[in-house]
């Protein structure tokens, strides 16, 4: 049976719908970075979705061509997940879409390399006919975060972002925003199969013990 990262590690990717404290390890990411609304019909981050999943289903299928990965196993490629920030906001400001800067990311499993990820960035690119140059090998060390599951529309997610900061205040602990430790969110549910109240979002911040 195909390893998923969901099924294994369900500390991280399904969490309850109430904040929790965790520490996440460190983890490699396939990467697309870029700016924009993320709604915007054939815009930046729709182009950089398809490049994303183009790489990681190469990476998949590798076991099909001549590259070998040394240590590989099927696994479930894992689900989307995002990076978020804004100039001059701490968070998210969700009613101004448009000024947001993201990392859309795909989990990659720990065998695989930087030069396995050069040669499906190659691979992807001649066999799709599709631009995957942008793709970065990406490596995260979040650490100390709260989290929770989101259910709704992502524009409700104010509401949740609310509780987990208070659940911080009275934990004694605080948001620990910077440019290396970002606003996170997991996508668990197909946006366009699964009607928006019933989409399942994980949401990580960073934070940090008070004194």
């Amino acid at each position: 049976m195909a390893f998923d990262f969901k099924k294994e590690y369900k500390e991280f990717y399904l969490p309850k719908n109430r904040p929790e404290i965790i520490t996440v390890p460190p983890a490699n990411y396939l990467a697309v970075r870029g700016q924009g609304d993320p709604n915007e019909a054939g815009g930046a981050y729709q182009r950089a979705i398809g490049v994303l999943y183009t790489v990681a289903y190469t990476l998949k299928m590798s076991y099909k061509t001549d590259h070998r990965i040394e240590g590989f196993f099927d696994y479930v490629v894992p689900p989307l997940e995002g990076f978020w920030e804004q100039d001059g906001t701490a968070g998210i400001d969700y009613g101004n879409k448009a000024a947001f800067r993201w990392i859309s990311v795909i989990r990659l499993p720990d065998f695989i390399t930087q030069a396995d990820f050069r040669w499906a960035v190659e691979t992807a690119s001649a066999k799709k006919k599709l631009d995957c140059s942008p793709a970065e090998f990406f490596a995260v060390d979040e650490g100390l975060c709260v989290q929770m599951m989101h259910l709704g529309p992502f524009d409700d997610e104010p509401a949740s972002v609310a509780r987990m900061d208070a659940y911080l205040a009275e934990q004694g602990y605080a948001n620990d925003f910077s440019p290396a430790r970002l606003h996170h969110e997991i996508y668990l549910s197909g946006a366009r199969k699964v009607p928006p109240e019933k989409w399942k979002t994980v949401i990580r911040h960073p934070i940090r013990k008070l004194p």
